[in-house]
């Protein structure tokens, strides 16, 4: 395959996982209103980890790893699907899907940071300028939700999903560099696995399965999807996407994941979206796509080829 043509379908991979995400906070959230967050996640990554099993068996992929990638999967497993969705699902029980899905694009910016640190790139004034911004946005969407001022807005929600964000951020640097030599479909697999076994003694402890039976037809259905293409399509693509693009390149479709929060949560939560909030989402994506610095020159490659 090109280059190019790679590097399109690497794109395209990632824009999924993205949209899946965005409209993950709208499922968790409905879901949040029967079930306790370990709970949901429980049923969520066991949901998950069928699925990926019965690809994985379909495609005759190989379930065996060698020792020496185990502590590299139970690490991934522990940040990206473990803790990433703990701080996600239990900050999901004080703020909404839409202000969750514009926090999100916070990031990138952490990836920036960690490329600075850890890849050695080279920080200049424009990724400056784009991190303040994005800094900017990220208060006013945060201090704006219900006409409150900075000072009284910030709970333990927001600081969750910021945390989250940051959590994201080494995960994707670390599924990167570690190179593990295994198809992402298999990584996914154990990682999702992984977040079954660390969150089954909790279900246990509450006692979760007693309220499974409270859920209708409508939640079921958002519990399915958050297995099947949250917990299970969108890790696979993500990491499908990063064989191919740079980590911080991967990260810029995260600037619409908020887009695709903000549309569901409108059309299946009939959430209310103050303006000031939509501006301040807008100030985020704009930051966050002037610290990559990468998605026009993306475009007018892609649409100069078009043309040729």
């Amino acid at each position: 395959m090109p280059y190019y043509s790679s590097k399109l379908t690497a794109s395209l991979f990632a824009l999924m996982s993205i949209s899946f995400w965005g409209v993950s906070f709208v499922s968790t959230k409905a879901v949040l209103e029967k079930l306790d967050p370990f709970s949901l996640l429980v049923i969520r990554f066991g949901i998950g980890a069928l699925f990926l099993l019965l690809l994985l068996l379909l495609q005759r992929h190989r379930l065996y790893i060698s020792i020496k990638y185990v502590p590299h999967l139970m690490v991934l497993g522990i940040l990206g699907v473990f803790v990433h969705q703990v701080l996600q699902a239990t900050a999901l029980l004080t703020i909404n899907a839409s202000a969750a899905g514009w926090l999100i694009s916070f990031s990138p910016i952490f990836t920036v940071i960690l490329s600075l640190l850890f890849l050695h790139e080279k920080m200049n004034i424009t990724k400056a300028v784009g991190m303040v911004l994005a800094v900017t946005g990220v208060l006013i969407v945060t201090s704006t939700r219900s006409g409150q001022s900075i000072q009284f807005a910030m709970n333990m929600g927001f600081l969750l999903m910021i945390l989250s964000t940051l959590n994201w951020a080494i995960y994707s640097v670390l599924l990167k560099s570690l190179k593990i030599p295994y198809p992402p479909l298999v990584v996914t697999f154990y990682m999702c696995l992984v977040g079954l076994i660390l969150t089954t003694p909790f279900i246990i402890r509450n006692r979760g399965w007693e309220n499974l039976t409270l859920l209708d037809h409508s939640e079921w259905a958002h519990l399915v999807f958050l297995g099947v293409f949250v917990s299970g399509i969108a890790y696979w693509y993500w990491g499908k996407a990063l064989e191919v693009l740079e980590a911080s390149k991967v990260s810029m479709f995260l600037y619409l994941e908020p887009i695709a929060t903000l549309a569901a949560a409108v059309l299946l939560l009939h959430e209310k979206v103050l303006l000031i909030s939509g501006i301040g989402g807008i100030i985020i994506i704009i930051g966050v796509v002037i610290v990559n610095g990468q998605l026009v020159p993306m475009l007018l490659r892609f649409f100069k080829k078009k043309r040729l």
